[in-house]
């Protein structure tokens, strides 16, 4: 009988600290653009948590016709929930004239965030390249939209 008064109070506990947590859980999408003066034809970024609190769940690509599939990154950690950080890349191959320059979208990340405190993002550019593969000067910044609570 003990036993089984043990398991019941541990249930409820386990149930009450799990039905605690989901209300800390909302979700964000992080808008990732590349700022450059020339036309430029890849790039690579990694963006993280300084207190990790975020979950990658998905990747979408950017806003330029020149690159129009979903940019590469480690889809299997991510489908497993365990991108706690995450490396994003993309090459084109589309004439000079088609490549983006200026501020363009280049992802969107979506994020599964815990706890009650905001992220405190880190996003580094690892490289960006011009259409013959020569570095080029960029900047790299992040916009939030956040969404639901759960």
């Amino acid at each position: 009988m003990k036993r089984i008064l043990f398991a019941a109070f541990l249930l409820i506990a386990l149930a009450g600290q799990l039905h605690a947590d989901e209300h800390d859980i909302r979700f964000a999408a992080v808008d990732i653009y590349l700022d450059s003066a020339e036309p430029f034809a890849a790039w690579q970024f990694e963006l993280s948590d300084r207190r990790g609190t975020m979950k990658v769940v998905g990747v979408e690509q950017g806003e330029s016709a020149a690159f129009e599939r979903v940019p590469y990154y480690d889809r299997e950690a991510v489908r497993l929930g365990e991108a706690d950080r995450i490396i994003v890349a993309d090459y084109s191959l589309a004439d000079v004239e088609q490549l983006p320059s200026g501020r363009a979208r280049i992802a969107t990340i979506h994020l599964m965030l815990s706890g009650d405190d905001d992220a405190d993002f880190n996003l580094q550019l690892v490289t960006a390249t011009t259409y013959d593969g020569e570095a080029m000067d960029a900047r790299i910044s992040l916009d939030v939209r956040t969404g639901s609570e759960q």
